[in-house]
């Protein structure tokens, strides 16, 4: 059990610090729907409400296309909320995967104010959500862990902390190191007190998992350096690891400029996960 009230990353709390790493964008409640493919299988779209706090929840929406599917727990990058992803939850179900993903709190139907303390104590109550979730829900699939842009500091806390308990990661367009992050928006780690062994310390988390890992990563990122998908990658322990570099991409037009080798590489670390699972 996660004692999730000594996770402190107050020096990054700072007003000076969260108006730049934090952009929440809300969202107008939309309506559930479900519908069957030709296929008959059931692919509903749900928008759930995870309590982190008291007077606090996360939005979600979850895509559910198959019991047996894997389930990928999915935390965006900032700007982004669930609501941008509403064209490829259906792309995933399509491919008999499950695509749970979630906000921070301010974004989308989001309450609360976002801060760095905030976000890494909400992952772990929100993975225990879902679990309890898929678990009450009958679906029985592996979970695999995706995080994109600032959601892989909280996959990789997940993936240290709940290794036993998840099949899969994916980290795209992650960061290795915070410093060079918060220089590129404009605060200066050392003015601030900021040591890298104080931080988000992906590198080490991500050494700690050993299970199936894809990282993903733009070739010309200009907000996270494609050296950084490089570390993370060469510092996983995993035995079944693999790269994924999108050629002329930037942070933003990743999906554009290679969507499909976006989705092969998923497809390939879901059947790897599925098959190591069953």
């Amino acid at each position: 059990m996660i004692d999730i009230s000594k996770i402190d990353y107050s020096i990054l709390d700072r007003p000076e610090v969260v108006q730049f790493l934090f952009h929440p964008r809300p969202q107008p409640p939309p309506s559930p729907f479900q519908t069957t493919d030709s296929a008959g299988l059931i692919s509903a779209e749900k928008d759930i409400l995870i309590p982190v706090e008291d007077e606090v929840v996360i939005g979600a929406r979850f895509y559910m296309a198959e019991k047996s599917g894997a389930n990928l727990l999915f935390f965006h990058g900032n700007g982004e909320i669930v609501a941008d992803y509403e064209e490829l939850g259906p792309v995933y179900n399509q491919m008999g995967v499950n695509f749970l993903a979630v906000d921070y709190r301010g974004y989308g139907r989001s309450t609360g104010r976002p801060t760095v303390t905030a976000m890494m104590r909400d992952c772990h109550v929100i993975f225990e959500f879902v679990q309890n979730w898929l678990r009450h829900n009958k679906f029985e699939g592996p979970i695999i862990l995706m995080g994109r842009s600032l959601g892989s500091a909280s996959v990789l806390e997940l993936a240290a902390a709940w290794g036993d308990s998840t099949d899969g990661l994916i980290v795209e367009s992650g960061f290795a190191y915070a410093a060079p992050l918060l220089q590129l928006l404009g605060i200066d780690p050392e003015k601030l007190g900021f040591k890298e062994e104080k931080g988000f310390r992906n590198i080490d988390k991500i050494r700690i998992f050993n299970k199936p890992t894809l990282v993903i990563h733009a070739e010309i990122d200009h907000i996270i350096p494609f050296s950084d998908g490089e570390a993370l990658y060469q510092a996983s322990s995993s035995p079944d690891k693999a790269f994924l570099k999108i050629p002329g991409a930037n942070h933003n037009d990743i999906f554009m400029r290679g969507l499909q080798e976006y989705l092969a590489a998923v497809k390939n670390i879901v059947e790897q996960v599925e098959t190591n699972f069953t």
